[in-house]
């Protein structure tokens, strides 16, 4: 395979950004035609989510990403500086490993090969042994584009009968990883010896303050953490609301489709989320309708009702719910003035799961939005907005991606959405500046320094 991807890397390596820039339309255009068909399959298969909504974000992920691309330069010449005399060549980064999660068979493979293939390079799929099928559709109708333009299908591979000892050596050989899944994969991934771009735990917290409007609030709400029964790691796992608005905003949530469990039923709910304790959720529950879960627990759910709500107080293993729970069932906080009080509850609860992966607040209070992005350790700060903008949207300039990256906190190298920009790399050049930049004295650089503190 790894033969075959550089192979066929060879057959596009004069390609200008123009006929890059095609090959991308070729596949993504593969995949959007048949993305009823890959959904179905993908909910079929894994169990996760829902059709309707897999369908939009199929759509709305690749046509997206294409979009973003459009801007980006990554083959030849990408940026000249003629001050500083430098001029930037980008270049393939060569065979790229794509580790592909069960929760996301079907739109993620599509989105690392967009970005792969903008920068003339060949991807590798290994996907998730519960969902093979999945991902191996949507790389053949990537290979169906291939195709249709005349490129190597072998542009696009996937591992057949996939194990975890092929991951890894798949991984080895590769020139990049880019890793989205569990722990132990991303773990994984960094230690192949190969660079990698992997992913955090998500875990989001959505604070939501006194000035907010509650309205928009509740809906963004309950459009995070339903879309697709909450396969996506950006959906709400946490709301942190002032005291002042906790109730309004509850039984505007409730309007729309929220359940707030008693504390009974919070606790059977406990019990079938974490039947042996831990911090992963039970697969019984990942990404599956709140009626489904309800029965689980014997909860007697309204007609009506889309989601889970349980109140909490509190953050860590003794207090699961604060955790990334995978499902739509939402963990309610509340905070009283001053505001540092809501910043506190957002470090507490990613600092259990979620460190560097994202947070959002509905607010009108500018300083807020400040204090939350300055004193959290997160990688995105969401406004105003559904946390599964956090990936890219059409309102917001983040660029589209499913692979959200959490910085040091999280592990990762990067806090950036993983995009096209990185599976290029750049060759310098250099020139000599027609007035070379002064080299300062000690007294010129130094004289604050010395008048401070002496020399």
């Amino acid at each position: 395979m790894m033969a075959k991807a550089r192979q066929a890397m060879k057959a596009i390596e004069h390609y200008d950004q123009a006929q890059a820039d095609m090959l991308v339309m070729a596949i993504g255009w593969a995949v959007v035609k048949e993305k009823e068909a890959l959904a179905k399959l993908a909910v079929e298969e894994g169990g996760f989510g829902n059709v309707e909504d897999k369908i939009t974000k199929i759509r709305l992920r690749v046509t997206g990403t294409i979009q973003d691309m459009k801007s980006i330069r990554t083959v030849g010449i990408v940026e000249e500086d003629p001050v500083k005399q430098l001029v930037k060549i980008a270049k393939p980064v060569g065979v790229v490993a794509a580790i592909i999660p069960s929760t996301g068979p079907d739109a993620t493979p599509p989105m690392k090969a967009l970005c792969a293939l903008k920068g003339k390079n060949a991807i590798i799929v290994a996907a998730h042994p519960k969902t093979q099928k999945s991902s191996e559709l949507a790389v053949n109708l990537m290979r169906n584009g291939c195709r249709a333009i005349g490129v190597p299908e072998d542009l696009i591979q996937i591992i057949q009968k996939p194990s975890i000892a092929k991951t890894q050596e798949l991984m080895r050989q590769s020139d990049l990883v880019v890793a989205t899944g569990g722990v132990d994969m991303v773990r994984s991934a960094y230690s192949s010896g190969t660079p990698a771009y992997g992913v955090g735990v998500g875990n989001t917290v959505h604070v939501v303050d006194e000035t907010a409007d509650l309205d928009d609030a509740a809906l963004m709400i309950t459009r995070g953490k339903l879309f697709d029964y909450a396969t996506s790691c950006l959906a709400d796992n946490a709301i942190v609301a002032h005291a002042s608005i906790y109730k309004p905003l509850v039984e505007k949530m409730e309007k729309m489709g929220a359940y707030v469990c008693t504390p009974e039923e919070k606790a059977r709910l406990q019990k079938v989320m974490w039947p042996t304790g831990g911090a992963i959720p039970s697969l019984d529950v990942i990404a599956k309708s709140a009626g489904h879960i309800a029965k689980l627990a014997n909860i007697d759910l309204p007609e009506g009702k889309t989601y889970l709500v349980v109140e909490e107080n509190g953050a860590g293993p003794e207090h699961p719910f604060s955790g990334e729970k995978l499902s739509v069932v939402l963990a309610l906080y509340k905070y009283h003035d001053p505001f540092k009080n809501a910043v506190d509850w957002v470090n507490k609860i990613t600092g259990y799961q979620g460190l560097g992966h994202s947070c959002g607040i509905h607010t009108k209070n500018d300083k807020h939005v400040e204090d939350l992005a300055f004193n959290t350790k997160t990688g995105r700060v969401m406004v105003n907005q559904n946390m599964n903008e956090g990936a890219g949207g059409p309102r917001n300039g983040l660029p589209f991606t499913l692979s959200l990256s959490c910085g040091t906190w999280g592990r990762n190298i990067t806090t950036e959405n993983v995009n096209a920009r990185m599976f290029v790399n750049l060759t310098w050049v250099s020139r000599i500046l027609p007035t070379p930049k002064p080299i300062p004295t000690d007294e010129a650089l130094f004289a604050d320094y010395w008048a401070k503190y002496g020399k």
